[in-house]
């Protein structure tokens, strides 16, 4: 009787253990890809914040390569992206006495082209925007700027990938 128990026991584990490794938390459906680049993005906005665009391209590479099993190449990926920054502004959302904001927005668009040269029934060309808000007696500089990048960067990086790689 024992034995049938752990035999049983056994089965359950491994049946558990395997099933467990078809599953990436992450949700990332990459199907046969291998590799994936992101082409160089550039920065099309009326108002252009230097250096904006090389970092959002690192971060894009960095949470790709955080949240999949996919290898970065330069030249020839499985999944490519590639686009362009079309709107980087600030705008008043709250205004006080004597016309001044109390509260400032800072919005970022991003154009993404994404071509799937396994399967392109899944290309996708979508528009990406995301705002951050604060003070309106902060200047936007420094590391008020730096911590609303790292917001807004965040979080269009991971609708990107949303949007791409998953099937949520």
């Amino acid at each position: 009787m024992k034995g049938i128990i752990r035999s049983i026991f056994l089965i359950v584990i491994v049946v558990i253990i395997q099933s467990c490794g078809a599953y990436g938390f992450s949700g990332a459906d990459v199907g046969e890809a291998k590799t994936f680049q992101v082409n160089y993005i550039t920065n099309n906005a009326p108002i252009v914040e230097p250096g904006i665009e090389r970092i959002f391209r690192r971060e894009l590479q960095d949470l790709i390569q955080n949240q999949s099993s996919l290898g970065l190449v330069t030249e020839g990926g499985d999944l490519i992206y590639e686009g362009e920054i079309t709107e980087y502004y600030i705008a008043p959302i709250t205004a006080v006495a004597e016309n001044t904001a109390a509260q400032n927005r800072l919005t970022i668009s991003v154009n993404i082209r994404f071509i799937n040269t396994l399967e392109s029934e899944k290309d996708l060309e979508q528009r990406f925007s995301f705002y951050y808000d604060y003070d309106g007696g902060q200047q936007l500089v420094g590391s008020t700027l730096d911590v609303a990048l790292d917001i807004l960067y965040e979080r269009l990086t991971q609708d990107i990938f949303n949007a791409t790689l998953t099937s949520w």
